[in-house]
């Protein structure tokens, strides 16, 4: 096999002109290190952003980030729930329905947050954990 490579060596130092032409060795102790890739810093492939509700408005900046695509959005809704239960269930309805065009998925932890994901990602659910967002009103009859 090295002389296979020499013979191209050869060939091609003539077709060159004469010039040297490098043809890296072919042993068994060659290799090549591949480390992580390391991002520019400020440009993750993915990014777990934290929000505030505190009125319906600051739902934009969410609706906004999660259409890029590329946001795991977790959303304190406290604020607004102690503020105004009916901005709070339209701002749910405005989550539900982006999320559910970007093929996402939604749920709650707990009595404050929110957590909205993009179409690559999903929500670990399990009793006492995460739960699905109701948009509907309960009938309770």
């Amino acid at each position: 096999m090295k002389n296979f490579f020499l013979r191209i060596k050869e060939k091609m130092g003539e077709k060159l002109g004469g010039e040297e032409v490098d043809v890296p060795s072919t042993s068994a102790e060659d290799y090549v290190e591949l480390g992580p890739e390391k991002l520019e810093e400020g440009k993750a492939k993915i990014v777990v952003r934290p929000f505030v509700i505190e009125d319906f408005d600051d739902i934009k900046p969410i609706l906004d980030s999660l259409r890029e695509g590329y946001t795991i959005a977790l959303i304190n809704i406290k604020p607004l729930k102690e503020k105004d239960l009916i901005e709070l269930k339209r701002a749910i309805n405005k989550l539900k329905k982006t999320t559910d065009a970007i093929e996402g998925d939604i749920a709650g932890f707990g009595e404050d947050y929110v957590v909205v994901t993009p179409s690559f990602a999903s929500v670990y659910r399990s009793k006492g954990g995460a739960e699905e967002i109701e948009t509907e009103p309960e009938n309770h009859s």
